[in-house]
């Protein structure tokens, strides 16, 4: 157990992926500077993305660390196909769609990523599917978006739905990872927002679970926001956290 919790500390700071959830180059600048190392892996949301638009992107990669794009595309096969071409070739790590978008329009997305890295000698990025949002609960699923399933059941029935058409992971709240991970295995990938220290409060979060126990669950990658970047110290915060992992 001592062995386990040691090699978790060791390894935690390489799974949590910063949200810059700001609106500037220079706040997202300070930030990649101020947590990096040990942070390796910063997330360009809507909010940064849509302020500064891709040169945001191109900068973040001379200062030599990895990019999740989350802009969560959801359309139409073919829009969305030739979008991913784009960011691929933006030479992003990491970026995501909606599998509510359908078996289609994955695998069309699929094969357009694939292509555009061979195509352009460029690394693949890793294509996450959104499952249901951690701003949801049963009810807003139930009577908001006419899901009838229960809300876990959805999420594995996406979650699926991914990785049988060749998506390398998937984007879901800590509380569906172990499901996720019994029905898709071990190599399936998943990345959990919604994750809450302990001494920090759920803002508008539904379905929260603490660094540790995510990773308990078995999540590989912990998207983590206000928490570190609206802390008085983000530093201190990512401390905080790693301590709390290693316990």
């Amino acid at each position: 157990m001592k062995e386990h919790a040691a090699f978790k500390k060791q390894e935690a700071a390489a799974r949590i992926i910063v949200a810059l959830d700001v609106d500037s180059e220079e706040k997202a600048y300070n930030l990649v500077k101020l947590l990096s190392p040990p942070v390796r892996y910063f997330k360009v949301g809507m909010r940064l993305f849509t302020a500064c638009g891709p040169r945001i992107l191109k900068t973040l990669k001379k200062m030599g660390v990895q990019i999740f794009l989350d802009l969560k595309y959801h359309d139409i096969p073919h829009t969305v196909a030739t979008t991913a071409q784009v960011v691929t070739s933006y030479g992003v790590d990491m970026f995501n769609i909606h599998l509510s978008g359908g078996r289609e329009m994955i695998c069309s997305t699929v094969k357009a990523v694939r292509e555009t890295a061979v195509k352009e000698g460029l690394a693949s990025p890793l294509l996450i599917g959104v499952t249901v949002l951690t701003s949801f609960n049963e009810e807003t699923l139930y009577e908001e978006a006419g899901i009838k399933n229960k809300l876990p059941q959805h999420v594995v029935h996406l979650a699926s739905l991914g990785a049988e058409n060749g998506m390398d992971g998937v984007v879901a709240s800590p509380q569906e990872v172990k499901a996720i991970r019994e029905k898709c295995g071990d190599k399936f990938l998943i990345v959990t927002p919604g994750i809450r220290p302990s001494w920090s409060v759920q803002d508008d979060q539904q379905r929260v679970l603490t660094p540790a126990q995510a990773l308990e669950a078995g999540a590989n990658y912990l998207v983590i926001g206000r928490p570190i970047i609206r802390h008085s110290s983000p530093k201190t915060a990512i401390k905080k956290i790693l301590a709390e992992v290693s316990k």
